[in-house]
């Protein structure tokens, strides 16, 4: 089940205005220049995003994400017709041959559940082609990136044509390693509606990503840093053979 981040109409309607800064995509972009990926699946699309990034490359992508609402969004951007947009999990995806399959930003670590996890990277490995790649970052729990996750390092109030003023924030809930569970609170003061999201991460061990990959019959390329936070992800480039 998706986050109300992501899940609830108003809020899904106000997710990019709240997050305009999508720098840390870019790296995703190159990867697809890289591989030279002509048909992308992209996991966990959200609001469409990186998808219609690729999109207007001329890259054929298929973006899949459990929240209706998020779906919506995507569908109404402009150049939303040339993408293929699945409600759905990874598990449940239609038969695919692409070159790349990806999960940006947090949505590796939003799949929480162990048996979802081994099913995602299941299906991700289902839908590439033989030697097609699967790339995804998630954050290093050294780095301890819920240390910020408060108030005081997450206040801010955002004008969003359409919508109005918006102030936002950031509570952190519970650390019980390796899951770790956050509040996002949102008030609206066209109508004075305070609407909250909690979520919880999967802080993964490297190690323990790599074991999960290999025995799902990934070979694992490299394991790179995210240029947008150095020392602080690691992203993950796994091949199917």
């Amino acid at each position: 089940m998706a986050d109300d981040c992501f899940a609830h109409p108003r809020l899904a309607a106000i997710y990019d205005p709240l997050e305009p800064d999508r720098g840390d995509l870019d790296a995703y972009v190159r990867m697809a220049e890289e591989f030279r990926a002509r048909q992308v699946l992209d996991i966990g699309c959200g609001t469409g995003v990186f998808a219609l990034l690729l999109a207007a490359r001329g890259i054929e992508v298929v973006g899949i994400d459990p929240a209706p609402a998020s779906i919506v969004v995507a569908r109404g951007k402009a150049g939303g017709e040339h993408v293929r947009w699945i409600c759905g999990e990874a598990a449940d995806l239609p038969p695919l041959q692409v070159d790349l399959a990806t999960m940006t930003a947090n949505v590796a670590q939003a799949i929480v559940d162990p048996h979802g996890w081994q099913e995602t990277l299941r299906g991700a490995r289902q839908a590439l082609r033989p030697g097609g790649r699967l790339v995804f970052e998630t954050r290093d729990p050294a780095a301890r990136a819920w240390e910020e996750w408060t108030r005081a390092y997450s206040y801010r109030v955002s004008e969003i044509p359409g919508t109005g003023s918006v102030e936002y924030w950031v509570e952190l809930l519970d650390v019980s390693a390796p899951l770790v569970t956050f509040r996002q609170v949102y008030v609206f003061a066209s109508d004075g509606q305070v609407l909250t999201s909690d979520s919880t991460l999967r802080f993964r061990e490297r190690n323990e990503v790599e074991r999960d990959l290999i025995a799902h019959g990934f070979v694992l390329d490299d394991v790179r840093e995210a240029p947008d936070r150095p020392g602080r992800e690691f992203v993950f480039l796994a091949r199917r053979p």
